[in-house]
């Protein structure tokens, strides 16, 4: 494309593309008739490893092999969401949603449905409420219940074409604040809308932005905060890789706000995929003129650079994430002053996440009481949430803010797997809490999820079922944030690390109910001394599992008991009366340490036996109790 001198002439660009995208958004009301069809594929990271390019290529093939180019076309798009069906194929203007596609449907889908008129049913979703397959993503429980603005170009447009960005609305929330509010404007704009931060703490953005325009500088910077690093989030990469425009925008808005001219993506560098999608959408957006010099002819500079982290956790931590660009150890520092009065090479910086800054173009472009109607009075609008652990519907969704707990796991997650019992979610990752039975019907908002021992984090949501042990989840994440911690202060490198020895302690049932005291006010000192949130946050895992799963403490350290059979040091293979003496259990140990006459029941020597459970898998009359 050729560069875009005016908001004009973008406005028009707009218009001659705003059909670009229609096909696509037909409905199964509202389905189109005698137009071509387009094929879409979701081209996000977990598709892409099933194969979707070569389920693209394979399509492709087909359609060059049949001559149907003037009739059907094949695009990539970004994620859909519903990670657990992908690959995901949708069929537009058809309305059809395809799932669990392999590289050999190609030839079904095209010479099936798209010459024969016929929907290839074995590729249909089964929805399990009706217990009959749809083809529609409206009929879908998954999607009834979300409302899509940070996700909303997602499995939409193809996220390495401008135009297609352009096409539903883009840039143009940028061309209205270049050309029709000052400064302030746009500040009091993000602040009547109620936008918090996305990325854990749930400061205001628009107060941010406030602090940094009150500082002058001779350089000011904007800093995209992708260092998604909780076990289980994915958030930031979705959006990154199926809409990098909306990020940019939004990253030249915030620096026309505080008047900051340079921005940097700070992103990990385990996310390929999303690193090459960001430099195609910046280099587009620079040969459109919609970054660089003289923006829209407004006299407005901005660029972006992207600045690669190592994957280390603390650095999703503001001055930690500063340090590490400048080129230092990814340490926080002390606050104040914080970095919207001196932050990156000490000039006044705001820090904002990957879906913080996805929503801006969206308010800008719908106003800020459009925003701020979505959600509660002091959580407005949406929020992602990665599902992932014991759910029948692992993936992305984006709910408004007051949703319950129960409807998102229940609802749009679709229950939990096997028809288990649920037993605990773990939100805001390695910094939250998890959350019991008990509070399934508490809304998802700030101030809700603080109130029961939470939080909300970065949107990271992990599903416990009963067969999950609550010590061993909480030794899972001090594990991790020991590890990740950066050693600069005494109560995080120390603390984090004596409180998982006694975690370590008591799942052998060596621990005793002093070392229970112990967990809980060690925990206490650590939150109040550390010095940034990973530290603060650190105990949250064990915190909450004392306070709503203390009894499975108890028995791990009274009765020597883990109620969940989790903790291998407290397991035990018991050979019962129902032995049949087939040796079939002897035959497998690998260390042998089963003896017995045939037609004799077996017995286990428990000083040789390594608790691998091949006694119990190789069992024919399930004669092996785990206790």
């Amino acid at each position: 494309m050729k560069r875009i001198n005016s908001f004009e002439e973008l406005n028009k660009i707009y218009q001659e593309y705003s059909s670009l995208l229609d096909v696509r958004k037909a409905t199964s009301e509202n389905t189109m008739q005698n137009v071509r069809r387009e094929i879409l594929i979701c081209g996000g990271t977990g598709c892409k490893s099933a194969q979707s390019d070569l389920i693209k290529k394979n399509l492709e093939e087909e359609i060059k092999k049949l001559n149907l180019e003037d009739k059907v076309c094949v695009s990539i798009t970004g994620c859909f969401g519903f990670c657990e069906k992908g690959p995901i194929v949708k069929v537009a203007p058809d309305d059809v949603f395809y799932v669990h596609v392999s590289p050999e449907d190609a030839e079904e889908i095209i010479n099936g449905h798209i010459v024969g008129g016929r929907i290839v049913e074995n590729l249909l979703y089964e929805e399990p409420t009706i217990k009959a397959k749809v083809k529609t993503q409206d009929k879908m429980t998954f999607y009834k219940k979300q409302h899509r603005i940070a996700l909303r170009n997602c499995g939409l447009i193809n996220p390495e074409d401008i135009k297609e960005y352009i096409a539903e609305k883009g840039y143009l929330a940028l061309g209205k604040c270049l050309t029709q509010y000052s400064q302030d404007d746009v500040i009091n704009i993000m602040i009547e809308s109620g936008l918090r931060g996305r990325g854990g703490g749930g400061f205001p953005t628009g107060k941010k932005w406030q602090f940094a325009k009150g500082y002058d500088a001779d350089q000011k910077y904007i800093i995209c905060n992708a260092d998604e690093g909780d076990p289980g989030a994915f958030m930031d990469r979705s959006i990154l890789e199926g809409d990098p425009n909306s990020v940019l925008e939004a990253m030249a808005i915030a620096g026309y706000a505080i008047g900051a001219t340079k921005g940097n993506i700070y992103i990990r560098a385990e996310y390929p995929l999303a690193i090459e999608r960001l430099k195609i959408a910046i280099s587009q957006a620079r040969q459109c003129g919609l970054l660089g010099k003289n923006i829209l002819n407004s006299g407005f500079d901005f660029d972006i650079e992207i600045k690669y982290g190592a994957g280390a956790f603390v650095c999703g931590e503001e001055t930690a994430l500063i340090h590490s660009i400048e080129g230092n150890r990814g340490e926080p520092t002390n606050k104040p002053p914080f970095p919207a009065e001196s932050g990156l090479w000490n000039k006044p910086t705001c820090v904002n996440n990957v879906e913080t800054l996805a929503n801006i173009p969206a308010i800008l472009n719908n106003g800020a009481k459009w925003f701020s109607s979505i959600g509660t009075k002091t959580s407005t609008g949406t929020k992602v949430f990665a599902l992932a652990g014991k759910i029948n519907n692992v993936g992305l969704v984006e709910v408004p803010m007051g949703t319950t707990l129960r409807e998102i796991l229940f609802e749009v997650g679709g229950g939990i797997k096997n028809g288990k019992e649920f037993k605990a979610v773990q939100t805001g990752g390695p910094s939250g809490g998890c959350i019991p039975s008990q509070f399934l019907d508490t809304p998802i908002d700030f101030d809700s999820l603080s109130a029961i021992g939470s939080m909300m984090g970065s949107g990271g949501m992990i599903v416990m079922d009963e067969d999950n042990c609550m010590v061993d989840i909480a030794k899972f994440y001090l594990e991790f944030t020991k590890e990740e911690s950066c050693g600069k202060c005494t109560p995080c490198r120390i603390g984090n690390t004596r409180l998982l020895e006694l975690l370590e302690k008591i799942s052998k049932g060596e621990g005793t109910l002093e070392d229970l005291d112990a967990l809980e006010e060690l925990s206490s000192v650590i939150k109040d001394t550390s010095l940034c949130a990973l530290g603060q946050t650190s105990p949250n895992p064990v915190l909450s599992t004392l306070k709503y799963f203390r009894k499975e403490y108890e028995s791990h350290v009274v009765d020597k008991i883990c109620p969940a059979g989790a903790c291998k040091d407290l397991m035990k293979f018991v050979i019962t009366d129902r032995c049949i003496g087939c040796t079939k259990c002897a035959r497998q140990c690998p260390v042998s340490c089963i003896s017995g006459k045939v037609k004799t029941k077996h017995e286990i020597d428990y000083n040789k036996c390594i608790k691998c459970g091949a006694c119990k898998a190789s069992c024919p009359v399930d004669a092996i109790d785990l206790v």
